[in-house]
Protein backbone atom coordinates (compact mmCIF):
# COMPACT_ATOMS: atom_id res chain seq x y z
CA UNK A 1 0.00 0.00 0.00
CA UNK A 2 1.33 3.44 -0.93
CA UNK A 3 2.02 5.81 1.92
CA UNK A 4 -0.48 8.64 2.22
CA UNK A 5 0.40 12.30 1.98
CA UNK A 6 -0.67 14.51 4.87
CA UNK A 7 -3.45 15.98 2.73
CA UNK A 8 -4.72 12.57 1.63
CA UNK A 9 -4.60 11.31 5.18
CA UNK A 10 -6.68 14.18 6.48
CA UNK A 11 -9.23 13.77 3.73
CA UNK A 12 -9.48 10.17 4.91
CA UNK A 13 -9.72 11.22 8.55
CA UNK A 14 -12.40 13.80 7.86
CA UNK A 15 -14.59 11.40 5.87
CA UNK A 16 -14.36 8.29 8.05
CA UNK A 17 -17.80 7.01 8.98
CA UNK A 18 -17.86 6.54 12.73
CA UNK A 19 -21.09 4.58 12.85
CA UNK A 20 -18.90 1.52 12.36
CA UNK A 21 -18.33 1.73 16.09
CA UNK A 22 -20.59 1.02 19.02
CA UNK A 23 -23.08 3.71 19.93
CA UNK A 24 -22.56 2.99 23.60
CA UNK A 25 -19.39 2.94 25.64
CA UNK A 26 -18.55 0.67 28.52
CA UNK A 27 -17.03 2.23 31.62
CA UNK A 28 -14.85 -0.39 33.23
CA UNK A 29 -12.16 -0.65 35.85
CA UNK A 30 -8.87 -2.51 36.25
CA UNK A 31 -8.98 -4.84 39.25
CA UNK A 32 -5.40 -5.34 40.43
CA UNK A 33 -4.60 -7.47 43.46
CA UNK A 34 -1.01 -6.61 44.47
CA UNK A 35 -2.03 -6.06 48.08
CA UNK A 36 -2.48 -7.99 51.31
CA UNK A 37 -5.59 -6.20 52.57
CA UNK A 38 -8.15 -6.53 49.79
CA UNK A 39 -11.70 -7.83 50.22
CA UNK A 40 -12.67 -11.18 48.73
CA UNK A 41 -13.47 -11.39 45.01
CA UNK A 42 -17.11 -12.13 45.88
CA UNK A 43 -17.34 -8.94 47.93
CA UNK A 44 -15.68 -7.01 45.11
CA UNK A 45 -18.10 -8.38 42.51
CA UNK A 46 -21.10 -7.48 44.69
CA UNK A 47 -19.73 -3.98 45.29
CA UNK A 48 -19.08 -3.28 41.62
CA UNK A 49 -22.49 -4.59 40.56
CA UNK A 50 -24.56 -2.89 43.26
CA UNK A 51 -22.69 0.33 44.03
CA UNK A 52 -20.66 1.52 41.04
CA UNK A 53 -21.23 2.68 37.48
CA UNK A 54 -18.86 0.04 36.09
CA UNK A 55 -20.25 -2.56 33.70
CA UNK A 56 -16.94 -4.22 32.87
CA UNK A 57 -13.80 -5.33 34.72
CA UNK A 58 -10.28 -6.05 33.51
CA UNK A 59 -7.95 -8.36 35.44
CA UNK A 60 -4.28 -9.12 34.90
CA UNK A 61 -4.53 -12.90 34.93
CA UNK A 62 -7.20 -15.60 34.79
CA UNK A 63 -7.68 -15.96 38.54
CA UNK A 64 -10.40 -18.62 38.87
CA UNK A 65 -11.68 -17.20 42.16
CA UNK A 66 -12.25 -13.84 40.50
CA UNK A 67 -13.90 -15.36 37.44
CA UNK A 68 -16.24 -17.45 39.60
CA UNK A 69 -17.12 -14.41 41.71
CA UNK A 70 -18.33 -12.48 38.65
CA UNK A 71 -20.52 -15.31 37.34
CA UNK A 72 -24.13 -14.28 36.65
CA UNK A 73 -23.45 -10.63 37.51
CA UNK A 74 -23.84 -9.36 33.95
CA UNK A 75 -20.46 -7.65 34.24
CA UNK A 76 -18.18 -8.34 31.30
CA UNK A 77 -14.60 -9.41 31.94
CA UNK A 78 -11.25 -8.93 30.24
CA UNK A 79 -8.64 -11.51 31.22
CA UNK A 80 -4.92 -11.27 30.58
CA UNK A 81 -2.32 -13.83 29.53
CA UNK A 82 1.18 -13.14 30.94
CA UNK A 83 3.77 -12.01 28.42
CA UNK A 84 5.93 -15.03 29.09
CA UNK A 85 3.26 -17.38 27.72
CA UNK A 86 3.07 -15.68 24.32
CA UNK A 87 5.63 -17.80 22.41
CA UNK A 88 4.05 -21.07 23.53
CA UNK A 89 0.53 -19.99 22.55
CA UNK A 90 1.47 -19.76 18.88
CA UNK A 91 1.09 -23.55 18.96
CA UNK A 92 -2.51 -24.52 18.22
CA UNK A 93 -2.45 -27.35 20.72
CA UNK A 94 -1.18 -25.09 23.48
CA UNK A 95 -3.76 -22.44 22.59
CA UNK A 96 -6.58 -24.99 22.75
CA UNK A 97 -5.30 -26.32 26.08
CA UNK A 98 -5.23 -22.76 27.44
CA UNK A 99 -8.82 -22.13 26.36
CA UNK A 100 -9.93 -25.45 27.85
CA UNK A 101 -8.31 -24.63 31.19
CA UNK A 102 -9.00 -20.90 31.53
CA UNK A 103 -12.11 -20.03 29.51
CA UNK A 104 -14.38 -23.05 29.10
CA UNK A 105 -14.99 -23.61 32.85
CA UNK A 106 -16.30 -20.05 33.28
CA UNK A 107 -17.84 -18.61 30.11
CA UNK A 108 -20.66 -17.77 29.47
CA UNK A 109 -21.77 -17.75 33.14
CA UNK A 110 -18.94 -15.26 33.58
CA UNK A 111 -19.18 -13.00 30.55
CA UNK A 112 -15.63 -12.95 29.19
CA UNK A 113 -15.46 -10.26 26.51
CA UNK A 114 -11.76 -9.91 25.75
CA UNK A 115 -8.62 -11.96 26.14
CA UNK A 116 -5.59 -9.68 26.24
CA UNK A 117 -2.49 -11.59 25.19
CA UNK A 118 0.29 -9.92 27.12
CA UNK A 119 0.55 -6.34 28.30
CA UNK A 120 2.74 -3.55 26.86
CA UNK A 121 5.11 -5.92 25.08
CA UNK A 122 6.62 -3.22 22.86
CA UNK A 123 7.56 -1.20 25.95
CA UNK A 124 9.17 -4.25 27.52
CA UNK A 125 10.96 -5.05 24.27
CA UNK A 126 11.33 -8.84 24.38
CA UNK A 127 11.72 -9.97 20.72
CA UNK A 128 10.17 -13.38 21.40
CA UNK A 129 7.02 -11.71 22.72
CA UNK A 130 6.85 -9.15 19.91
CA UNK A 131 7.42 -11.72 17.17
CA UNK A 132 5.08 -14.23 18.77
CA UNK A 133 2.08 -11.98 19.40
CA UNK A 134 0.26 -12.23 16.07
CA UNK A 135 0.75 -16.02 15.74
CA UNK A 136 -0.56 -16.39 19.31
CA UNK A 137 -3.57 -14.17 18.57
CA UNK A 138 -4.38 -16.23 15.48
CA UNK A 139 -3.98 -19.56 17.30
CA UNK A 140 -6.09 -18.44 20.26
CA UNK A 141 -8.86 -17.16 18.00
CA UNK A 142 -8.91 -20.51 16.21
CA UNK A 143 -8.98 -22.32 19.56
CA UNK A 144 -12.02 -20.29 20.60
CA UNK A 145 -13.72 -21.14 17.30
CA UNK A 146 -13.10 -24.84 17.78
CA UNK A 147 -14.33 -24.71 21.38
CA UNK A 148 -17.85 -23.98 20.19
CA UNK A 149 -20.19 -21.19 19.09
CA UNK A 150 -20.67 -19.90 22.64
CA UNK A 151 -17.01 -18.82 22.69
CA UNK A 152 -16.85 -17.04 19.36
CA UNK A 153 -18.07 -13.73 20.77
CA UNK A 154 -14.86 -13.48 22.83
CA UNK A 155 -12.37 -11.17 21.11
CA UNK A 156 -8.59 -11.45 21.29
CA UNK A 157 -6.45 -8.35 21.70
CA UNK A 158 -3.30 -7.05 23.43
CA UNK A 159 -2.77 -3.85 25.42
CA UNK A 160 -0.10 -1.45 24.13
CA UNK A 161 1.80 1.33 25.86
CA UNK A 162 2.20 4.56 23.91
CA UNK A 163 5.93 4.32 23.33
CA UNK A 164 4.88 3.14 19.88
CA UNK A 165 5.12 6.48 18.05
CA UNK A 166 8.03 7.76 16.01
CA UNK A 167 9.43 10.81 17.77
CA UNK A 168 7.60 13.87 19.08
CA UNK A 169 5.00 15.33 16.77
CA UNK A 170 1.52 16.78 16.59
CA UNK A 171 -1.41 14.31 16.52
CA UNK A 172 -2.07 14.83 12.82
CA UNK A 173 1.42 13.66 11.84
CA UNK A 174 1.81 10.73 14.25
CA UNK A 175 3.26 7.52 12.86
CA UNK A 176 4.18 4.19 14.40
CA UNK A 177 7.87 3.57 15.04
CA UNK A 178 9.65 2.87 11.78
CA UNK A 179 11.25 -0.30 13.16
CA UNK A 180 7.83 -1.78 13.99
CA UNK A 181 5.24 -0.15 11.71
CA UNK A 182 5.32 -2.69 8.87
CA UNK A 183 6.69 -5.69 10.72
CA UNK A 184 4.56 -5.54 13.87
CA UNK A 185 1.76 -2.99 13.97
CA UNK A 186 0.50 -3.65 10.45
CA UNK A 187 0.01 -7.41 11.07
CA UNK A 188 -1.55 -6.67 14.47
CA UNK A 189 -4.03 -4.24 12.92
CA UNK A 190 -4.74 -6.62 10.04
CA UNK A 191 -5.67 -9.23 12.62
CA UNK A 192 -8.01 -6.80 14.39
CA UNK A 193 -9.60 -5.68 11.14
CA UNK A 194 -10.22 -9.25 9.99
CA UNK A 195 -11.59 -10.39 13.36
CA UNK A 196 -13.48 -7.20 14.27
CA UNK A 197 -11.54 -6.99 17.52
CA UNK A 198 -10.26 -3.74 19.08
CA UNK A 199 -6.80 -2.25 19.23
CA UNK A 200 -6.25 -1.76 22.98
CA UNK A 201 -4.03 1.05 24.26
CA UNK A 202 -2.92 2.33 27.68
CA UNK A 203 -2.81 6.14 27.40
CA UNK A 204 -1.50 7.81 30.56
CA UNK A 205 -1.20 11.62 30.41
CA UNK A 206 0.47 11.36 33.84
CA UNK A 207 3.47 9.68 32.21
CA UNK A 208 3.51 12.19 29.34
CA UNK A 209 4.00 15.27 31.50
CA UNK A 210 7.68 15.59 30.61
CA UNK A 211 6.76 16.19 26.95
CA UNK A 212 3.97 18.63 27.82
CA UNK A 213 6.12 21.17 29.67
CA UNK A 214 4.68 19.73 32.90
CA UNK A 215 1.29 21.23 31.99
CA UNK A 216 -0.72 19.45 34.69
CA UNK A 217 -3.94 21.38 34.02
CA UNK A 218 -3.89 20.29 30.37
CA UNK A 219 -3.23 16.70 31.46
CA UNK A 220 -6.13 16.52 33.97
CA UNK A 221 -8.82 18.17 31.79
CA UNK A 222 -8.80 21.58 33.45
CA UNK A 223 -9.57 24.55 31.24
CA UNK A 224 -6.48 25.85 29.43
CA UNK A 225 -5.92 27.91 26.26
CA UNK A 226 -5.51 24.63 24.42
CA UNK A 227 -2.80 23.23 22.16
CA UNK A 228 -3.08 23.94 18.44
CA UNK A 229 -2.19 21.42 15.73
CA UNK A 230 -1.28 23.55 12.69
CA UNK A 231 -1.64 20.67 10.22
CA UNK A 232 -5.17 19.61 11.11
CA UNK A 233 -6.16 23.09 12.34
CA UNK A 234 -7.57 21.39 15.43
CA UNK A 235 -7.18 22.61 18.99
CA UNK A 236 -6.61 20.12 21.79
CA UNK A 237 -8.07 21.04 25.15
CA UNK A 238 -6.70 17.98 26.97
CA UNK A 239 -3.87 15.49 26.70
CA UNK A 240 -6.00 12.35 26.40
CA UNK A 241 -7.61 13.57 23.17
CA UNK A 242 -4.14 14.20 21.77
CA UNK A 243 -2.98 10.66 22.62
CA UNK A 244 -6.12 9.10 21.15
CA UNK A 245 -5.80 11.09 17.93
CA UNK A 246 -2.12 10.19 17.63
CA UNK A 247 -3.15 6.54 17.80
CA UNK A 248 -5.91 7.00 15.24
CA UNK A 249 -3.67 8.91 12.83
CA UNK A 250 -0.91 6.30 13.03
CA UNK A 251 -3.47 3.53 12.44
CA UNK A 252 -5.00 5.40 9.50
CA UNK A 253 -1.59 5.96 7.91
CA UNK A 254 -1.29 2.17 7.64
CA UNK A 255 -4.84 1.87 6.31
CA UNK A 256 -6.60 0.71 9.48
CA UNK A 257 -8.59 3.72 10.61
CA UNK A 258 -11.70 1.52 10.80
CA UNK A 259 -10.34 -0.61 13.65
CA UNK A 260 -11.95 0.19 16.98
CA UNK A 261 -9.86 1.61 19.83
CA UNK A 262 -10.34 0.51 23.44
CA UNK A 263 -8.67 2.31 26.35
CA UNK A 264 -7.33 -0.59 28.39
CA UNK A 265 -5.77 1.50 31.16
CA UNK A 266 -5.76 5.14 32.12
CA UNK A 267 -5.86 6.92 35.45
CA UNK A 268 -4.06 9.19 37.88
CA UNK A 269 -2.35 8.56 41.25
CA UNK A 270 -3.74 10.29 44.33
CA UNK A 271 -0.48 10.34 46.32
CA UNK A 272 3.20 10.51 45.42
CA UNK A 273 6.65 10.98 46.86
CA UNK A 274 7.63 14.37 48.30
CA UNK A 275 8.27 16.74 45.42
CA UNK A 276 5.87 14.97 43.06
CA UNK A 277 3.55 17.85 42.20
CA UNK A 278 1.45 15.83 39.77
CA UNK A 279 0.27 12.98 42.01
CA UNK A 280 -2.43 14.13 44.40
CA UNK A 281 -6.12 13.86 45.21
CA UNK A 282 -7.16 17.07 43.46
CA UNK A 283 -5.47 16.07 40.22
CA UNK A 284 -6.71 12.48 40.44
CA UNK A 285 -10.27 13.65 41.07
CA UNK A 286 -10.05 16.07 38.16
CA UNK A 287 -8.62 13.50 35.75
CA UNK A 288 -10.88 10.57 36.57
CA UNK A 289 -13.96 12.71 37.17
CA UNK A 290 -13.60 14.42 33.81
CA UNK A 291 -12.68 11.11 32.18
CA UNK A 292 -15.92 9.47 33.30
CA UNK A 293 -17.97 12.46 32.17
CA UNK A 294 -16.17 12.56 28.83
CA UNK A 295 -16.61 8.86 28.06
CA UNK A 296 -20.29 8.89 29.00
CA UNK A 297 -20.91 12.03 26.94
CA UNK A 298 -19.53 10.55 23.74
CA UNK A 299 -17.81 13.85 22.98
CA UNK A 300 -15.07 12.06 21.06
CA UNK A 301 -11.89 13.83 20.00
CA UNK A 302 -11.05 16.51 17.43
CA UNK A 303 -10.35 13.85 14.77
CA UNK A 304 -12.97 11.39 16.04
CA UNK A 305 -15.99 13.52 17.01
CA UNK A 306 -19.00 11.89 18.66
CA UNK A 307 -17.15 8.64 19.18
CA UNK A 308 -17.46 6.71 22.43
CA UNK A 309 -14.49 4.78 23.72
CA UNK A 310 -14.79 1.70 25.86
CA UNK A 311 -12.57 2.64 28.79
CA UNK A 312 -11.05 0.84 31.79
CA UNK A 313 -9.89 3.12 34.60
CA UNK A 314 -6.76 2.15 36.48
CA UNK A 315 -7.43 1.13 39.17
CA UNK A 316 -10.17 -0.13 41.47
CA UNK A 317 -8.08 -0.25 44.67
CA UNK A 318 -4.93 1.21 46.11
CA UNK A 319 -2.45 -1.68 46.21
CA UNK A 320 -0.12 -1.57 49.20
CA UNK A 321 2.37 -4.20 48.01
CA UNK A 322 3.30 -2.68 44.68
CA UNK A 323 6.99 -1.76 44.68
CA UNK A 324 8.37 1.43 43.25
CA UNK A 325 7.51 5.05 44.03
CA UNK A 326 4.67 5.86 46.43
CA UNK A 327 2.49 6.76 43.45
CA UNK A 328 2.55 3.14 42.28
CA UNK A 329 0.56 2.14 45.36
CA UNK A 330 -2.02 4.91 44.98
CA UNK A 331 -3.85 4.65 41.66
CA UNK A 332 -7.03 3.32 43.25
CA UNK A 333 -10.46 4.89 43.25
CA UNK A 334 -11.29 3.01 46.47
CA UNK A 335 -9.65 1.88 49.66
CA UNK A 336 -9.84 -1.84 50.52
CA UNK A 337 -12.87 -1.13 52.75
CA UNK A 338 -14.68 0.26 49.64
CA UNK A 339 -14.54 3.84 50.88
CA UNK A 340 -13.69 6.31 48.09
CA UNK A 341 -10.16 7.66 48.06
CA UNK A 342 -11.69 10.84 46.59
CA UNK A 343 -14.88 11.81 44.80
CA UNK A 344 -14.61 10.57 41.23
CA UNK A 345 -18.19 9.95 40.17
CA UNK A 346 -17.66 6.18 40.10
CA UNK A 347 -20.33 5.46 42.73
CA UNK A 348 -23.77 5.00 41.22
CA UNK A 349 -25.63 6.99 43.87
CA UNK A 350 -22.67 8.78 45.38
CA UNK A 351 -21.60 12.41 45.27
CA UNK A 352 -20.34 13.84 42.01
CA UNK A 353 -17.01 15.65 41.74
CA UNK A 354 -16.97 19.43 41.52
CA UNK A 355 -15.24 19.70 38.16
CA UNK A 356 -15.73 23.35 37.40
CA UNK A 357 -15.17 24.27 33.76
CA UNK A 358 -14.05 21.09 31.97
CA UNK A 359 -11.37 21.06 29.34
CA UNK A 360 -13.08 18.94 26.72
CA UNK A 361 -16.66 20.01 26.00
CA UNK A 362 -16.21 23.77 25.93
CA UNK A 363 -15.41 25.54 22.70
CA UNK A 364 -11.75 26.49 22.68
CA UNK A 365 -10.17 28.85 20.19
CA UNK A 366 -6.78 27.97 18.70
CA UNK A 367 -4.17 28.42 21.37
CA UNK A 368 -0.44 28.17 21.56
CA UNK A 369 1.51 25.69 19.42
CA UNK A 370 2.55 22.40 20.94
CA UNK A 371 4.97 23.13 23.78
CA UNK A 372 8.54 22.06 23.42
CA UNK A 373 9.57 19.44 25.95
CA UNK A 374 11.47 20.71 28.94
CA UNK A 375 13.43 17.48 28.95
CA UNK A 376 13.98 14.84 26.29
CA UNK A 377 11.77 11.80 26.02
CA UNK A 378 13.14 8.78 27.88
CA UNK A 379 15.77 7.00 25.87
CA UNK A 380 15.14 3.42 24.79
CA UNK A 381 16.62 0.77 27.07
CA UNK A 382 19.81 0.42 25.01
CA UNK A 383 20.71 4.01 25.79
CA UNK A 384 20.73 3.16 29.51
CA UNK A 385 22.86 0.03 29.16
CA UNK A 386 25.46 1.32 31.66
CA UNK A 387 22.95 1.99 34.42
CA UNK A 388 21.75 -0.98 36.43
CA UNK A 389 19.22 -1.56 39.21
CA UNK A 390 20.38 -3.78 42.09
CA UNK A 391 19.15 -4.55 45.63
CA UNK A 392 20.36 -2.40 48.49
CA UNK A 393 22.63 -4.31 50.90
CA UNK A 394 20.18 -3.86 53.77
CA UNK A 395 17.17 -5.22 51.82
CA UNK A 396 15.77 -8.36 53.46
CA UNK A 397 15.05 -11.63 51.67
CA UNK A 398 11.33 -11.12 52.30
CA UNK A 399 11.43 -7.69 50.66
CA UNK A 400 13.43 -9.02 47.74
CA UNK A 401 11.05 -11.94 47.27
CA UNK A 402 8.21 -9.42 46.98
CA UNK A 403 10.24 -7.50 44.40
CA UNK A 404 10.94 -10.71 42.50
CA UNK A 405 7.28 -11.74 42.45
CA UNK A 406 6.14 -8.30 41.40
CA UNK A 407 8.70 -7.79 38.63
CA UNK A 408 8.13 -11.22 37.09
CA UNK A 409 4.38 -10.65 37.35
CA UNK A 410 4.68 -7.55 35.15
CA UNK A 411 5.53 -9.56 32.07
CA UNK A 412 9.32 -9.31 32.00
CA UNK A 413 11.25 -12.36 30.86
CA UNK A 414 12.21 -14.22 34.03
CA UNK A 415 13.21 -17.45 32.31
CA UNK A 416 16.96 -16.80 32.84
CA UNK A 417 16.44 -17.14 36.63
CA UNK A 418 14.20 -20.19 36.39
CA UNK A 419 15.29 -23.83 36.29
CA UNK A 420 17.76 -24.33 33.46
CA UNK A 421 18.26 -20.60 32.94
CA UNK A 422 21.67 -18.99 32.55
CA UNK A 423 21.20 -16.85 35.69
CA UNK A 424 19.72 -19.49 37.99
CA UNK A 425 22.97 -19.83 39.95
CA UNK A 426 23.73 -18.79 42.60
CA UNK A 427 20.21 -19.79 43.66
CA UNK A 428 19.67 -17.04 46.23
CA UNK A 429 16.73 -14.69 46.52
CA UNK A 430 19.09 -11.72 46.30
CA UNK A 431 20.62 -12.80 42.99
CA UNK A 432 17.33 -13.72 41.37
CA UNK A 433 15.63 -10.56 42.63
CA UNK A 434 18.53 -8.45 41.37
CA UNK A 435 18.10 -9.82 37.85
CA UNK A 436 14.32 -9.30 37.93
CA UNK A 437 14.58 -5.79 39.40
CA UNK A 438 17.05 -4.74 36.72
CA UNK A 439 14.89 -6.22 33.96
CA UNK A 440 11.86 -4.34 35.30
CA UNK A 441 13.90 -1.13 35.53
CA UNK A 442 15.01 -1.47 31.91
CA UNK A 443 11.44 -2.26 30.82
CA UNK A 444 10.45 1.17 32.17
CA UNK A 445 13.00 2.81 29.86
CA UNK A 446 15.55 3.25 32.62
CA UNK A 447 13.53 5.85 34.54
CA UNK A 448 15.30 6.19 37.90
CA UNK A 449 12.10 5.90 39.94
CA UNK A 450 11.49 2.43 38.48
CA UNK A 451 14.40 1.19 40.60
CA UNK A 452 12.96 2.35 43.91
CA UNK A 453 11.11 -0.87 44.86
CA UNK A 454 9.87 0.61 48.11
CA UNK A 455 13.33 1.86 49.01
CA UNK A 456 15.03 -1.53 48.50
CA UNK A 457 16.62 -0.85 45.10
CA UNK A 458 19.54 1.34 44.09
CA UNK A 459 21.21 2.38 40.84
CA UNK A 460 24.78 1.51 39.98
CA UNK A 461 27.08 1.90 36.99
CA UNK A 462 28.86 -1.35 37.83
CA UNK A 463 27.66 -4.10 35.51
CA UNK A 464 26.46 -7.03 37.70
CA UNK A 465 26.69 -9.49 34.78
CA UNK A 466 28.68 -12.67 35.38
CA UNK A 467 29.58 -15.64 33.22
CA UNK A 468 26.81 -16.18 30.67
CA UNK A 469 24.32 -14.22 32.78
CA UNK A 470 24.01 -10.82 31.16
CA UNK A 471 22.22 -7.86 32.72
CA UNK A 472 21.10 -5.92 29.65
Amino acid sequence: MKSLTSLQLFLLLSTTVFNLFSSTAAIGVNYGMVADNLPSPTEVANFIKSKTIFDSVKIFDTNPNVLRAFANTGITMTVTIPNGEIPNLANEGAASAWVNANIQPFHPQTKIKYISIGNEIVLLGNPAHINGLVPAMIALTEALRKAGPQFQDIKVTSAHALNMFQGLTVPSLARFRVDLAETFFKPVLQFHQQNKSPFMINPYPYFELNVMSDNIDYAVFRKTPGVFDPTSKKTYSNALDSLLDKTYTAMSALGFGDVDIVIGETGWPSLGDPGNKAAGMDNAASYNGHLIRKIVSGAGTPLMPNRKFETYIFALFNENQKPGPIAEKNWGLFQPDFSPVYTSGALRDGPQPNLGNPGFDAEVKPGQPLPKPVQPMPSPPAANAKKFCVPKPEATDAQLQNNLDYACGQGIDCRPIQAGGVCVEPATVRCRAGFAMNSYFKSKLGVDSACDFGGTGQLTTVDPSYGNCRYV
